[in-house]
């Protein structure tokens, strides 16, 4: 300090730099944003098994804590083994031993609920019925099922499209309803065929309008005429997950290679789904990259999300 600062200035300088350190730094530019950080079961396909040299899936909570510190899953269905009380209360009690909670089950082959064949909706109505039975035991806020049923092609043509989104209303609003009396969510992924336009979606969201219904928008599962961006953009109103799908990450710089389009801009993706639509829930890694390790691909997605946080 010289001759020339006045205890004023000094003052005033230290008040300054007091403010920047209580806002983390916020001051210089940084950014901190709100959002929890979960593991899609899907990350783990090729290491949790029932085989030699597998992982039991009933070891999924403790190693998802152990290894990554992550907090929350989101299963699959079809990765469970059984579905028997005796084995899903075993699967919870080793969650809240490793202070991880279940998010969601992401249901597959469980039958086609847009399918012109209303015994086979109604079967598939019943299914997942019992999928939301389970997620409801687990303690899950949402299950995400698929849009299926669809001819090739729908999503292409509007007449097709129009009779695709009236066959499959009855049976999302029947689940619907019946996520209201268990307290779940149902979402839909962008996961193939109609349901991988935006366009699709935002009619259906639209034609069933219930507060239980939404998406679980994924930063992969678009086809190559769909910008991801855009994609990702116009799904996020109804958003009531989101799931980062990724392959490998550079070494050098840390960002995600996408194995079909080279490069997916994991912080373009954060300031649509956080910054603009104000996403706060949980952004689920889901790893399915062949060069890195499972665990090493988790744990670069959760490094960089962790970066991105603030």
């Amino acid at each position: 300090m010289n001759g020339n600062t006045t205890r004023r200035t000094f003052m005033k300088h230290t008040a300054l730099g007091a403010a920047a350190l209580t806002l983390g730094g916020q001051a210089f530019g940084a950014t901190k944003r709100e959002y929890g950080i979960s593991l899609a079961g899907w990350s783990l396909h090729r290491t949790i098994g029932e085989g030699e040299g597998k992982v039991p899936m009933l070891d999924m909570p403790k190693l998802t804590r152990d290894t990554w510190d992550i907090e929350a899953i989101e299963l699959v269905s079809g990765m469970l083994p059984s579905t028997e009380k005796a084995w899903r209360d075993e699967l919870a009690k080793n969650a809240a031993a490793a202070n991880v909670k279940f998010l969601l089950i992401m249901i597959d082959g469980q039958g086609a609920i847009g399918s012109a064949d209303k015994e086979e909706c109604a079967r598939a109505v019943r299914n997942h019925m019992n999928w939301m039975d389970y997620a409801a035991d687990f303690g899950c806020h949402s299950v995400r099922m698929n849009w299926a049923g669809a001819q090739k092609g729908t999503e292409k043509d509007a007449k097709m499209l129009d009779a695709f989104v009236a066959q499959s209303i009855p049976g999302f609003t029947a689940l619907c309803e019946y996520g209201e009396l268990k307290g779940l969510n149902v979402i839909i992924e962008n996961h193939g065929g109609p349901s991988s336009y935006p366009h699709a979606m935002d009619k259906l969201m639209a034609a069933v309008d219930h507060p239980r219904f939404g998406t679980l928008p994924d930063f992969g599962n678009f086809p190559a005429d769909v910008d991801i961006y855009e994609g990702i953009d116009k799904l996020m109103p109804y958003a009531k997950a989101l799931s980062a799908k990724c392959y490998d990450f550079d070494a050098a710089t840390g960002k995600h290679t996408d194995k079909d389009r080279k490069m997916v801009d994991f912080e373009k993706m954060i300031k649509i789904c956080v910054d603009k639509h104000k996403y706060n829930g949980y952004i689920g890694i889901e790893y399915e990259g062949s060069i890195m390790s499972e665990i090493d691909g988790i744990a670069a997605a959760n490094k960089r999300l962790i970066e991105l946080r603030g």
